[in-house]
């Protein structure tokens, strides 16, 4: 079940930048708004120091790592949800979550669409295009629900009061996100996949010079945001291509010490990703493979091994389970085992970040 994100943002934010960044396809970048015409899809694998530090005691025949989907939507246009501007916002429907590339620079070679750089102008833009496309999703499903409603459907009813609900929080232009909807009444909109009911990061998108501090203008756009618990990045998209372009590691680390960063902003912006809705990793480790896989917290045993393949969660037994830090105190299953630290678990167990499964099933 990779995680699969959409990125978001006006024409010229940097957006396709980033995806070159993050993705191992590579997509053309263009000096000019509107330029691209399709979505671009790529896969991204999930930087996890602990699989080498697993590889390097289990030394199996290959290390894999877990993935990341990724849509690059062409950049949107204020008011293009009514034309042919922002036709491609029906492709993310089917993400987990939106990366929203927020323009934070300035460049004469790439003219801003609104013609200065204005970062809380710019979020509002886009936010009101996807609260646009939202509304005619949910007018189309109260038409309706009110057929049924008129047909004596009590449950009907129901839904429409909700749906009304609903949007009248998107004409007041607030995203769906932030309705006032309990969760059980969630049903009557989740299979609309609403796109501003999408959890999102922002990324805000600096100068060189501001990869580690930041500017002016993200300034304003974090405080913008304050209050409303934004999960929010600063990256330099830009400085970013440019390192994962660099063959070496060697030399990825030498220009990353040079801008003073520790560690590519990319590598927090999947972090930050999985966080954004509540996913973790566990392992699998062997002679063939190493293997990360992707899951929700709060996931048991046999969910866990359903991801894996669906006949180990009908035929799930037990699983073996043990902790990454124990495994590398150790230094062995074997060792784990002597120690008391390798757990026979049942259906019941809830799997932890970093565990070291061994499924045991029948089918």
């Amino acid at each position: 079940m990779p995680l699969k994100c959409g990125i978001i943002g006006l024409s010229g934010s940097g957006k396709t930048t980033l995806f070159n960044c993050i993705s191992n396809n590579r997509a053309e970048t263009h000096a000019a708004a509107f330029s691209g015409t399709k979505s671009n899809l790529g896969v991204m694998n999930v930087p996890d120091a602990r699989l080498q530090a697993i590889d390097k005691i289990i030394k199996s025949l290959k290390v894999i790592p877990t993935t990341i989907e990724m849509v690059d939507i062409p950049g949107l246009s204020k008011g293009g949800s009514q034309t042919e501007g922002n036709k491609f916002l029906s492709d993310i429907r089917n993400v987990d979550a939106l990366i929203h590339v927020i323009r934070c620079f300035e460049d004469p070679q790439l003219p801003h669409l609104e013609g200065s750089v204005n970062a809380v102008r710019d979020r509002e833009i886009v936010d009101l295009e996807l609260q646009i496309k939202d509304l005619e999703s949910v007018e189309k499903k109260i038409s309706r629900m009110e057929k049924m409603s008129k047909a004596g459907d009590k449950d009907a009813k129901h839904g429409l009061d909700v749906l009304n609900i609903l949007k009248n929080h998107l004409e007041s232009f607030e995203s769906a996100r932030t309705a006032p909807i309990s969760a059980d009444d969630k049903r009557f909109i989740d299979d609309m996949f609403l796109l501003s009911d999408k959890p999102v990061m922002y990324v805000c998108n600096v100068d060189d010079a501001s990869a580690n501090t930041g500017n002016d203008v993200s300034s304003k756009f974090i405080e913008s945001l304050k209050g409303q618990d934004a999960e929010i990045l600063i990256i330099a998209a830009k400085m970013e291509s440019e390192i994962a372009e660099l063959e070496s590691e060697e030399d990825r680390l030498a220009f990353l010490a040079d801008a003073g960063l520790a560690e590519p902003g990319v590598n927090k912006l999947v972090r930050a990703a999985f966080h954004l809705i509540d996913l973790q990793c566990f392992f699998t480790a062997g002679p063939k493979e190493v293997r990360a896989w992707t899951i929700k917290k709060g996931m048991t045993a046999p969910q866990a091994a359903g991801v894996i393949h669906s006949d180990l969660e009908r035929g799930f037994i037990r699983a073996e389970v043990m902790k990454y830090d124990d495994f590398m105190k150790y230094g062995s299953e074997h060792a784990c085992k002597e120690h008391g630290k390798l757990m026979i678990e049942g259906k019941n167990y809830v799997v932890g970040d970093g565990d070291i499964l061994h499924i045991r099933f029948n089918v």
